[in-house]
């Protein structure tokens, strides 16, 4: 089969086609034949050498994929046979086929683009199992989402509006906040213009942030804890900003707040199958009913996986990029 492979660690110029032989689903597997693949920051951060897969992960990057069930291994469904599915990876999405346990697949609605629906799963999987899962997101609490015009901010959004929470994000330009907006946000910081601190302290009357998704890390932390509620939560799941800074512990404690730190691509098969459901139950009924917008902002092509890097790379892009396999 075609597949990408990163031929060392750097820029665009280490992209490259190659061909690798055909998965065999194990037990509890199936066989996916790939429509499409999501391209995320992750799959970035592999590329340039600081986020190599899990152990027993395949090398071709790619977490998530979109396409047709082709073949069922032992143990598991036949009836996912000739489904169409998205589904949740470790690695191995920039091909031709994935092998994925069929706990991390969701079949997909008829009225779902197979194309589009390449970038739903490692969004719609991150967004529940950091704000839902670990911080207990509820209706009518204050949320802050840091880079809300990207793809995991674009879901982070719309779930979290749906979810009846009032959202601020913050951004880079004022074209990402109208983006952000559109997609259901109340708030939006043009993060190069204003503080976000002060300014969702004024927006809440003081009352602060009771939820912060992060992907920023060490240049936001001291400002995070700022911006927290009394028994507010700060989950950093990103490291743009760097990984380590100083923290003044008593702020901390005097808010009672708690951090987190997760990352998903590395958590046990039963872990992300758990998620996997619980997509299944909160987000699939909104994507079904056409309540949520995928957000795909460009489409590219197999043999142009190396633009849709450099695209990625710009930090022009709002929402998903998806590459037809």
């Amino acid at each position: 089969m075609r597949a990408i492979e990163y031929q060392g660690a750097g820029g665009t110029e280490v992209v490259a086609e190659t061909e690798r032989p055909l998965p065999v689903p194990g037990p509890g597997e199936v066989l996916v034949k790939v429509a499409a693949f999501g391209l995320n920051r992750a799959d970035v951060q592999q590329r340039i050498g600081v986020y190599p897969p899990p152990p027993g992960a395949s090398d071709i990057p790619g977490l998530e994929v979109s396409g047709i069930v082709e073949a069922v291994g032992p143990e598991a469904d036949a009836s996912l046979a000739g489904k169409r599915v998205c589904a949740l990876l470790a690695g191995g999405g920039y091909a031709q086929y994935v092998a994925v346990p069929e706990g991390h697949v969701l079949e997909l609605p008829d009225s779902v683009d197979l194309v589009d629906a390449a970038g739903f799963m490692e969004v719609a999987a991150t967004v529940v199992s950091n704000l839902f899962l670990e911080a207990n997101l509820r209706e009518g609490q204050n949320v802050l989402i840091h880079g809300g015009a990207g793809g995991i901010g674009s879901m982070a959004i719309q779930l979290c509006a749906a979810a009846g929470a009032t959202v601020f994000v913050t951004a880079s330009s004022d074209q990402k906040i109208a983006h952000c907006l559109a997609l259901g946000a109340h708030h939006g910081i043009n993060y190069r213009d204003e503080d976000f601190v002060r300014r969702t302290a004024a927006l809440t009357g003081g009352a602060g942030i009771d939820v912060i998704l992060d992907v920023v890390g060490a240049k936001y932390l001291a400002s995070n804890v700022r911006a927290l509620a009394v028994d507010g939560t700060l989950v950093v799941i990103g490291l743009i900003g760097g990984a380590k800074a100083e923290l003044n512990l008593g702020a901390l404690m005097a808010k009672r707040a708690r951090i987190i730190g997760t990352t998903l691509r590395a958590r046990p098969t039963e872990q992300k199958a758990r998620i996997v459901d619980e997509v299944r139950r909160r987000v699939l009924p909104l994507l079904e009913s056409g309540r949520l917008d995928l957000a795909i902002d460009r489409r590219f092509s197999f043999d142009d996986v190396r633009s849709a890097h450099e695209y990625f790379d710009s930090g022009n892009h709002t929402g998903k990029i998806v590459v037809r396999a």
